[in-house]
Parts: structure tokens; sequence; C-alpha cells
């Protein structure tokens, strides 16, 4: 087993308030009480009607409600789960006091971390190393933003154990220490509502490498709009492959066509054909494969090694996911989109989308891409959901004809009623949003869970 004792050091005789009660918060409590049973700790969590009675602990006080956030500075560690915004604090937060799972996870062992971020992709890509590294051999355990707190698995690590960490924005936000391995997919406008500007958001991501020393290993998106300035910006000199679509100096990963080619400074290393390679459709996830590739290389797995886990990956729940043939139509959910950006790589991807539905929890992010998008590649139908959905669609109308079907429509039911209506048959009804799920659903899992069950009970009136 892996040793806690940096993190047990840094938490012991301190004045703990755990900030969030959901499932970091309950992992990062446990793990605390485990090691300290009497340790007094503090829970605070804006929501009034959080359940507490399982929690029989007389050393755990909890703070509910709109003023949970208040008072911080008393405190010696404030253990900040990753959904939780300072925006509303109106006091100077010393932030040295700021801390996490994922920051005290980072101090202990960086070494063993293959950490992963992007705007997009990080899912996919996180889940594609854990499995080509798993199907190689190696003791590979996958952890972080795909739902496994860092404190539940040091009692299943060994030495060995290599961490693959998908890394949000907000895990990154407060870190002091980069993984060994890091990997930069892309940059997009997300998460506005948290950080209050792009430019917060992307210093954020930035932490993944920020922290690094020449000798650890970067991988990043060489055609991405901002990551190559940012990089070069701030002169972070790094062991490096850069991935894209052009020839770099030095190591690059490159597609050209079906393949995709290991090469440095011009001079091809290996080759990897995916003309038959369907398991993640579309040419934005050739990005993710170059990605999983450059770190799985430098792990010391070889072509066969790669290509084998490849073979046997197969994509994620919500990233555009294959639902089902009803009635000779086919149905993709795609409800991980929440950006312009992938809503048009989702589109791309599949090519034959007749019924599109758009829109959600509004953010404040710019749609102006996704709306030139879809004039210049027309989708006959397309349904306008939440507050999102009525601001695109009223940016396209004030500049373009709207579709000829089209609907305004919150009830997701009815909206599925309209694709099995207006789709023809051959084609394709896409959810991606290119919003949050905010305004109807707890998260954009259960956005995709609800539209599933519906097309499936659907079908069965229509059998």
């Amino acid at each position: 087993m892996a040793s806690p004792d940096y993190i047990l050091e840094q938490i012991k005789d301190k004045k703990i308030v755990i900030l969030g009660f959901g499932k970091e918060g309950v992992s990062t409590y446990r793990f605390i009480r485990k090691y300290f049973p009497k340790m007094p700790l503090t829970v605070a969590d804006g929501n009034v009607n959080l359940k507490t009675d399982e929690f029989e602990d007389k050393h755990l006080k909890f703070v509910k409600g709109p003023d949970y956030i208040q008072g911080l500075n008393k405190y010696d560690l404030i253990f900040k789960t990753p959904g939780i915004s300072f925006n509303q604090v109106n006091y100077w937060i010393e932030t040295e006091k700021i801390t996490s799972q994922t920051n005290l996870f980072m101090e202990a062992f960086h070494k063993q971390v293959i950490g992963v971020t992007g705007t997009k992709g990080k899912s996919t890509t996180s889940s594609l190393i854990h499995h080509i590294l798993k199907e190689a051999g190696r003791d590979t355990i996958l952890a972080g933003n795909i739902g496994v707190p860092f404190f539940d698995i040091i009692e299943k690590m060994t030495d060995e154990t290599v961490v693959v960490a998908e890394l949000s924005a907000h895990q990154l936000e407060f870190i002091k220490r980069s993984p060994d391995y890091a990997v930069l997919l892309n940059m997009f406008q997300e998460h506005l509502d948290h950080f209050n500007s792009f430019n917060n958001y992307q210093i954020a991501k930035l932490n993944i490498t920020r922290f690094q020393d020449e000798r650890q290993f970067l991988v990043y998106n060489g055609d991405d709009e901002h990551i190559p300035g940012l990089i070069k910006s701030y002169k972070l000199n790094r062991d490096r492959v850069i991935f894209g679509s052009q020839p770099q100096e030095g190591p690059y990963m490159c597609s050209r066509d079906n393949e995709i080619h290991f090469a440095i400074s011009g001079h091809v290393e290996d080759e990897y054909d995916l003309t038959y390679y369907h398991n993640l459709p579309g040419r934005h996830n050739y990005y993710n494969i170059m990605a999983a590739v450059a770190v799985c290389r430098r792990m010391g797995l070889n072509h066969d090694e790669i290509m084998k886990g490849l073979g046997t990956f197969h994509g994620l729940p919500n990233r555009i996911e294959y639902v089902g043939s009803f009635n000779g139509i086919s149905f993709y959910n795609d409800s991980i989109s929440t950006i312009p950006e992938a809503t048009v790589a989702a589109v791309k991807a599949l090519r034959k989308v007749d019924t599109l539905i758009i829109g959600g929890y509004d953010r404040g992010i710019e749609y102006g891409l996704l709306v030139d998008f879809l004039h210049e590649n027309p989708v006959p139908n397309v349904a306008f959901t939440g507050p999102a959905g009525e601001r695109i669609m009223n940016e396209w109308k004030a500049r373009f004809p709207l579709p000829e079907n089209h609907i305004l429509e919150q009830d997701f039911r009815k909206i599925v009623d309209f694709a099995f209506e207006k789709t023809q048959e051959n084609r394709i009804v896409l959810l991606s949003p290119a919003a949050a799920s905010y305004d109807q659903f707890k998260n954009f899992e259960e956005r995709g869970r609800v539209f599933k069950n519906l097309i499936i009970e659907k079908s069965k009136t229509i059998e």
C-alpha cells in the first residue's frame, strides 16, 4: 500500500473545515476520521437540507445554509471540494490555507500520476490511457474528476501503481504541485460562472504543468488557439510531445488521413493505422488518441501494446454515445457537450444529423461560432431548450432564417416526440446541447439518462 504519511502530516493538529459535503467532501471526512478519530472537524455546506443523520460523531460540527462560507480564516486548513466557488465571498481568504484532495494527493504522489485536463475530451483520453496501460499489464488506477476521489484509492496503490487522473479546472485551481506526466488537450470558454473570466480559467488549467520541472513530461495540443502561446509566455520548458495536424520541432504526434505518426523533427519513428478503428468516431477523437499514444509511449509501451489497447477500447456514455436505431432513425446521446465547440465536433463526426437538440442552463458563453456553423452546415430540424437554447435561437433569428422545423421546448418528452416526427429515415437525432444541464437536471449524466429512457419509451409506442 502507498503510504499516506505525507498527507497525514499536513493534516495533523490542524483546525479543519471541509467546504462542500458531496461525494468528495464525504470522502475527505472518512479519510481524516480513519486516522484521527477524535479530531474536531467542521463541515460547511450551502444546502440547508443536507442529510447528516448518518454521521453520529460528537467531534463533527455542521454549518449549513447561505452563510456557510463565512469565517473561513479561523481554520488552519480549508478543504475545498471542486464544485465550491468563492465568488460570493466578501472578504479576503488566506489562500495558503486552501487545500484539497487533489492538492495533497499531487504533493504526495505526483511521481506516479498522469494528469489529463482540457475543456473537452479529458474523460475519454484519461479512460483510454488507463485502458491501454491496463491491457498491457500495468498496475493502473483511474481517478479524479471521472468520479473517484483521490483519497479513496490510496489503500489500493503500491509503489508501482500508475494513477491516471482526470483533472478539472476546479481541481487544478489551487494545486501547488503538478503531476510528473501532464496532458493538456484544449481550452475553450467554459465555467465562466465559476472563474469570472476566460483568463482565470486558462490559468487554472495551466496549473497541470506550471509546477513541473524540465525533467517532467508534458503533452499538449499544438493546434489549440491558446495553449502554445500560454506555454511560451510562461516559459514552460519541458520534456514534451506536441500533437496536432502539423509537424513540430522535436517530438510530436501528427495525424494524416487515417494514420497518426510519432516523429522527431520530421523523422517518422512510428505509425499507427486507424483506418478500421471506429470505437471513437470523429476526427476530434484523433487528438485524444494522439495524446494517449504519446503518454503510453513515454510509459514504455511498444507499438503492438498500444494498438491492442486501442482496439479493445470503447467510448464512454454521454460522449457521442449510440443509443440505438428506432423506426429507422439513429439516436446519439452527447449530453457531455456543454460548449459550442463540442457540438460542432459531434455534428462533424456523425455527418448525417437530421435533428439537433441544443440548449440548457445559460452560463453566458458565446454562441456565435455555433450559429455560424449551423447556418453553413444546415440541420433541417432543431429543438431549442432552456435559457441557453432560447438565447441561441434569438441570436440565430437575428442573423439568419431559422430552420423550417424548429421548436423552443423545455419538456424533453415533447422534444423526443418532435425528433421522431420530423427526422427522416436513415438519418440521425443528436442531443448535443452546447450548454450545461442545471436548468432541469442534476448533471449531464441525468440529462443523458432521461433522454435515452424517453427514446426507448417512445419507441415502444410505435412498434
